[in-house]
């Protein structure tokens, strides 16, 4: 065969001889199926890369009736999506899982009503056949807009929803925060600590109204003096740690519920000739490493798998897609665990 005229596509069929399986098992694979069990599914898969199988959209669509699409949606203004690496990390794990099942991800950024009528208008047309959504705000209308357009969806973080009706369960995927919070400012307790503060986030998301819960759940009796509130951004994490240090006695420790507000805490003691973690000791929540790592000194953090959180919410999703498999399953809501990485700050 001259160079350049590529050969047969590989079909189905011959993926299946590559792995030693059905056609059918090998479909239910590339479609995303259930029923198929772990190191089966790894050998269909490295077949289908050995063999550089593409599966015909066109075709799988008029079988599938799917699209073979998935809708990532952030309901944060666009400055904040590209500047927290948070998002970056969630869509990499997010993107990682459909692209090894073959599924497009379409981006939707949702800043504001008007952005919600057009992601309205997008869902309910029919263009993909499941929605991941995450950093959802209090009455946040993306809910009831995924409800109306009758497609499955998963969350990233538990939303402020109420109970669906049976069968018709909110799925998400979340880290422990409340039980993370717990962890940090027992670590500053067991430092010596005694005057704790902590900068919350924003009270409408439920991440950092869990993480606030755990701070009270150690310090029930905590000076009120010691609370301050950011919105997850370095700009309020300085801004909030200047309030803190305009009363007295002010804090020993700080307990921010995330690492940028971390960030711009520590920027704000550094300005201020505060040795750290001498005079205050810090400790964020996300374990960001080109955060955690940069900041002056290292930073103490809880650690949130948060690429993997992104893995396991479109695992959700195309499980729940595929409802009515083998397994016959339905897919159940998931709280990853959290761990505190011990750095210089405290």
């Amino acid at each position: 065969m001259p160079d350049g005229i590529p050969g047969p596509r590989p079909t189905l069929e011959a993926v299946a001889a590559r792995a030693g399986v059905s056609r059918a098992t090998v479909s239910r694979v590339v479609n995303g199926g259930a029923g198929v069990r772990g190191p089966m599914a790894d050998k269909v898969r490295r077949a289908v890369e050995e063999l550089g199988y593409v599966p015909n959209h066109a075709a799988r669509t008029l079988v599938t009736r799917r699209t073979g699409a998935v809708a990532v949606v952030i309901a944060e203004p666009e400055t904040r999506i590209f500047s927290d690496p948070f998002f970056s990390r969630q869509i990499r794990g997010i993107s990682r899982e459909l692209t090894a099942r073959d599924y497009q991800l379409v981006l939707l950024l949702m800043d504001g009503p008007e952005d919600a009528e057009r992601i309205a208008r997008y869902l309910s047309g029919g263009h993909v056949d499941g929605v991941l959504a995450f950093s959802l705000h209090t009455d946040d209308p993306l809910p009831e807009i995924t409800r109306r357009a009758g497609i499955p969806a998963v969350y990233g973080g538990r939303p402020h929803t109420p109970a669906r009706p049976p069968g018709q369960p909110v799925l998400f995927v979340d880290a422990d925060n409340r039980g993370g919070a717990q962890t940090a400012v027992r670590h500053l307790l067991a430092l010596g600590r005694t005057r704790i503060a902590h900068i919350s986030g924003p009270a409408d998301q439920t991440s950092a109204v869990d993480r606030l819960l755990g701070y009270r759940d150690v310090l029930p009796a905590a000076d009120p003096d010691l609370l301050e509130r950011g919105d997850f951004t370095p700009e309020s994490g300085a801004r909030a740690m200047a309030r803190l240090l305009e009363r007295g006695p002010g804090p020993d420790a700080v307990f921010a519920a995330n690492d940028l507000m971390a960030s711009g805490a520590l920027r704000v003691l550094r300005e201020r000739g505060i040795e750290v973690p001498g005079r205050i000791a810090v400790v964020g929540f996300d374990d960001t490493v080109p955060v955690a790592e940069a900041t002056v000194p290292p930073l103490t953090t809880v650690n949130q798998d948060v690429e993997g959180q992104g893995r396991t919410m479109a695992r959700l999703l195309l499980r729940a897609l595929a409802r009515g498999g083998a397994d016959g399953g339905a897919p159940e809501s998931v709280v990853t665990p959290t761990v505190l990485v011990r750095r210089a700050s405290a």
